[in-house]
């Protein structure tokens, strides 16, 4: 499972056919069949991009939203802020982090842990962000977490527009994405936690310093804390 992270994380864009073949490349000894790959993939809670068996799928009874941020500028902070879901690999065993960003200072409003992909852990993330501030947008994928009555009630109760990733379009959703390489190509992959609280507390410190000390080029050399809070 670490090793199918490392490769997702490094490559969002492969389902399960190309994991197995990755894996098959790099790590000979063993011959990786794509069933164990596909089952491993399940439990992770990762989901290759392209439309088909792989792809996340939302409740049947829940509304799917359309994708509102084809083609929009995002020009300032607190315009669009997104969520998603990503697989942590510890020494033993694993957790589940969700996180809220704005799309346009880059900073991380919120984050928190899960040992289960319920609905409750990204709700309570999403209540908390909504502590600092109020997007005009809000995006996420079409997960079940997601479209769950539970979590987009809490939007709309605040008039947040709701925008959700085409079907098997990860990429739609491009600033977790790579807020989810940086974490664990900075932080986890370097680090071998042993319990969650040893997790949490890495966690906490890493976001701390991506926040307030990390600068982004992208930013022109400044800290997402700097570009937020300008507002």
């Amino acid at each position: 499972m670490r090793m199918i992270d490392e490769i997702y994380t490094r490559c969002p864009f492969y389902g399960s056919r190309r994991i197995t073949a990755q894996l098959n490349r790099d790590h000979y000894d063993e011959t990786w069949n794509r069933k164990r790959v596909q089952r491993l993939m399940r439990l992770m809670g990762v989901r290759g991009v392209a439309p088909g068996p792989d792809t996340s799928k939302p409740h049947p009874e829940n509304k799917i939203y359309p994708y509102l941020l084809r083609g929009v500028t995002i020009n300032q902070v607190d315009h669009v802020w997104s969520t998603d879901i990503t697989y942590i690999p510890m020494a033993k065993g694993f957790m589940y982090l969700v996180a809220v960003i704005d799309w346009y200072s880059r900073y991380v409003l919120s984050w928190t842990l899960s040992n289960t992909l319920d609905t409750t852990f990204c709700s309570d993330a999403l209540e908390q962000a909504l502590l600092i501030s109020t997007p005009e947008i809000f995006n996420t994928d079409q997960g079940v977490q997601f479209t769950s009555q539970s979590f987009t009630q809490i939007l709309l109760d605040k008039a947040i527009k709701i925008s959700m990733d085409g079907r098997g379009r990860a990429l739609d959703n491009i600033f977790v994405e790579r807020l989810w390489r940086t974490v664990k190509y900075e932080n986890i992959y370097m680090n071998d936690y042993q319990t969650v609280p040893e997790l949490r507390h890495g966690l906490e410190q890493y976001f701390n310093f991506y926040n307030q000390a990390r600068l982004h080029q992208s930013l022109g050399y400044q800290t997402p804390t700097e570009v937020y809070f300008k507002k």
